[in-house]
């Protein structure tokens, strides 16, 4: 089943809800990063996380998430765009792929333990003007409720943010999230409402492993409250990677560190994070490099 994203609003405005399957876009990020497993259920569950938020996307906007911890995964990367009205794109990465740490006590990955301290940044980039950057301590770096604290801290939504990858030796079996925000005016009654579905719903990639549609998963979280749905969105791998993109980052390395290239090595190699896609710069492609430079000076 390809990957989707669906938001839904309560028919009295009370609350949203943002769901997703993310199943083949982590296994596709699992394959391309060659993720161990504990790194394949961080950087899933924040991808699934930032792809979530990626709903509310306009535009040309973007959406990047960074948690940076002391944990052995040092760091890890989500970003998102809307590639068409009704598709979103995403991608991610971390900065240690090959790590894996034991299950935690309750034989879950111990997302936790391999993120460790630090921060969430959030920072949302708009066709025009400057970007909006939010940083929050880390609650647990189990990602959801790191999610859920930066949403309340910085945006003031109290929220609900269930997000899980379920792997096997085989690899992804399932991923995917829910996000349910309690929006001005809501009474007691829904809020409690809220919680106790929260608290009472089986694991998002319990259901999903066991057959649920994404508006299953609304309706778990919702319960008896009345929801209408308003988006429903295509969710794809999209690398914004190119050439172009490497001789920039390689002409703001400046000229002497380019001599020193061209010195050491007979070719230059930058290697996308994301996607692994190579690109390879010869000598003389190199060299055209700084005299595009010097013609600048």
């Amino acid at each position: 089943m390809p990957d989707r994203i669906v938001t839904a609003t309560a028919v009295d405005g009370s609350f949203s809800v943002v769901a997703g399957i993310t199943t083949e876009l982590v296994a596709d990020m699992q394959r391309r990063l060659e993720l161990a497993p504990t790194a394949s259920a961080a950087v899933g569950r924040l991808l699934t996380g930032a792809a979530l938020l990626g709903a509310s996307l306009k535009g040309k906007e973007k959406l990047t998430l960074q948690i940076a911890g002391d944990g052995p995964l040092r760091g890890i990367v989500a970003d998102v765009q809307l590639n068409t009205p009704d598709e979103i794109g995403a991608r991610g990465y971390a900065r240690r792929p090959d790590v894996d740490v034991p299950l935690n006590e309750r034989g879950k990955f111990d997302v936790g333990g391999a993120v460790g301290k630090g921060f969430l940044q959030v920072t949302r980039s708009f066709e025009v003007g400057q970007p909006y950057v939010g940083i929050v301590e880390l609650q647990t770096g189990e990602i959801g409720d790191d999610i859920a604290s930066y949403l309340m801290t910085s945006e003031q939504i109290p929220s609900v943010v269930a997000l899980g990858v379920l792997a096997n030796p085989q690899g992804i079996k399932a991923s995917g999230g829910v996000i349910a925000q309690v929006l001005p005016g809501a009474d007691e009654a829904t809020i409690r409402t809220l919680e106790e579905r929260a608290r009472a719903m089986p694991p998002v990639t319990t259901q999903i492993d066991a057959g649920a549609t994404l508006e299953d998963l609304v309706t778990a979280i919702a319960g008896p409250l009345e929801v209408r749905y308003t988006r429903d969105y295509a969710l794809v791998f999209t690398c914004t990677c190119s050439r172009e993109r490497v001789e920039r980052a390689l002409l703001g390395l400046g000229r002497d560190e380019l001599e020193k290239m061209l010195r050491e090595q007979e070719r230059t190699e930058a290697v996308c994070e994301f996607c692994k896609t190579a690109y390879v710069l010869s000598h003389d492609e190199v060299l055209a490099l700084i005299e595009r430079l010097e013609a600048r000076s």
